[in-house]
């Protein structure tokens, strides 16, 4: 690199190059120059001398015409690399051209599939956020749902409209009371109005929660054997005052039942409370949860049709007695329109009879000459003489 007057030059640059062989042949024309001058002033030189000058000038042009083909080929391929570096530089823009649109069409791509991506990505946000409000208001509902159960009012109410319900899609509305008042005073939630035997028999809504609740969240030995226990004297105790209030002799059935609205309680006495089960089987109170409170629910119904049907048996003996006598009736009313039927039939034959004969003789009153009339032969006699008299 070479930097003259603040430009900068490269060595290597062909320009510049032909530059630095103008500048040396220049040099070298002055150097001859000198050199003729100072052969002026030494005009009287020898020959020898003046043929070597000749010879130097013959070199002197020699170089001059070489260093014009030299400047020409440094010209040539001057224009050819620039021609050369044209062709490389519309390659590389073509390239550059290429490779700028598939990188545009990658990104558009891309960025397409990215916009989908989010799309599906949003969509799926929006389902999960609704499944999670769901489930917050599932949860609000179990939460509530603990709130009821946790009060003993709430909780017999709550109980009240389960077995409601279930005792209504089960009974017919004249087989059972809600709410009925027994003689003793004791308010019954359900009583099912069932022939004797065995009588009516009451459902108990009410059931102890609490104690099974504290046997849920006993974290050790100690607080789950406390709260079994706890549980056991509940349930005993619930038992017996459902014996003792809603079973009365010659008013109610000889048993009660208990209705808990929690299959996880039943299950649970069931499982490890069998001595309570037992206990409540020989007070002859019977604990049944939804399932099979309906379950016994239909076997009281199929009770109560048939005490129905047989209650009714009388009367539907009689109506098959008035039946019968109506279907005598009928065979005999049957059998007299067919006699009727018979001698309709024998008087239309006498009346054709009848008729047969006024025909003939109408035909001869028709065709009389006052000749003689020869006798007319008599028909065939069918029918007894008092009848063909007719």
């Amino acid at each position: 690199m070479i930097t003259f007057r603040g430009q900068t030059y490269a060595l290597d640059d062909p320009a510049v190059l032909a530059g630095l062989g103008a500048v040396a042949v220049l040099v070298l024309a002055i150097l001859i120059l000198v050199t003729l001058r100072a052969a002026g002033r030494s005009a009287r030189m020898t020959e020898p001398m003046l043929r070597q000058m000749q010879s130097l000038d013959a070199r002197v042009q020699s170089l001059s015409d070489g260093q014009q083909q030299l400047s020409g080929g440094l010209m040539h391929v001057s224009e050819a690399q620039a021609a050369s570096q044209a062709r490389v530089l519309a390659l590389m823009e073509n390239r550059l051209s290429e490779v700028a649109k598939g990188m545009s069409d990658s990104l558009h791509g891309s960025a397409t599939r990215t916009a989908r991506s989010l799309g599906e990505l949003q969509q799926r946000l929006e389902t999960i956020d609704k499944a999670q409000a769901k489930i917050e208001k599932l949860s609000g509902d179990v939460l509530s749902l603990q709130d009821i159960l946790s009060n003993k009012q709430t909780r017999g109410a709550f109980g009240e409209i389960q077995l409601n319900d279930i005792v209504r899609k089960a009974l017919p509305a004249d087989a059972f009371t809600m709410q009925a008042t027994l003689s003793n005073g004791r308010r019954a939630d359900c009583l099912i109005h069932l022939p004797n035997p065995p009588g009516p028999i009451v459902i108990d809504s009410k059931f102890p929660l609490e104690a099974y609740e504290a046997l849920r969240r006993a974290t050790n030995n100690s607080e789950a054997i406390e709260a079994q226990r706890m549980l056991r004297i509940a349930v005993r105790g619930h038992v017996k005052a459902i014996s003792e209030r809603y079973i009365i002799e010659g008013e109610t059935a000889d048993g009660a039942l208990m209705f808990l609205p929690s299959e996880a309680v039943y299950a649970e006495l069931h499982a490890n409370f069998p001595e309570v089960v037992r206990e409540g089987f020989a007070a002859k109170v019977w604990i049944v949860s939804p399932t099979t409170c309906m379950a016994t629910l239909n076997t009281m119904r199929a009770v109560l049709k048939d005490a129905r049907m047989r209650e009714q048996a009388g009367a539907i003996r009689k109506e098959l007695a008035l039946l019968h006598a109506d279907v005598d009736r009928l065979g005999n009313r049957v059998e007299n329109l067919d006699r009727h039927f018979h001698q309709a039939a024998k008087d239309i034959e006498d009346i054709k009879i009848s008729a047969d004969k006024a025909g003939r003789r109408a035909k001869r009153l028709d065709s009389f000459d006052f000749e003689e009339l020869a006798p007319e032969p008599e028909a065939p006699r069918v029918v007894p003489i008092a009848q063909d008299q007719k």
